[in-house]
């Protein structure tokens, strides 16, 4: 029982304004392949400044002013923005289901009848 309502809620989720605008999103990135670039490199030099962090050592100036000019072109790009803004709108949509199911949780585990159909 439990299997065939999660997926029937993943259906439903499937058919929100929320998903539907972070799967256009998401394909719009794709579409993008210089920002995806742009991406990957951010995340190579991103990987870079934290491992001479872990090794107690500072960064090279010139090495965080081109981390921060990249992540500030990229923040600025109209696909990435469309993409934060939607999956922070996905992000609050899966909140208030994760609420909803709680509340349930709360009242399945007070009530004294069990059902299991």
């Amino acid at each position: 029982m439990i299997p065939a309502r999660a997926e029937e809620l993943g259906r439903l989720i499937g058919q929100t304004e929320e998903y539907k605008a972070l799967k256009r999103a998401r394909d719009k990135l794709r579409e993008t392949p210089e920002l995806g670039q742009r991406l990957r490199r951010l995340e190579e030099m991103a990987r870079g400044l934290e491992s001479a962090a872990a090794r107690g050592e500072d960064a090279p100036a010139v090495e965080v002013s081109a981390y921060d000019g990249l992540l500030g072109e990229i923040q600025g790009d109209p696909a990435y923005q469309g993409m934060i803004a939607a999956q922070s709108n996905f992000d609050k949509l899966m909140l208030r289901v994760n609420e909803h199911i709680l509340n349930g949780i709360q009242k399945g585990a007070a009530s004294p009848i069990i059902t299991l159909s």
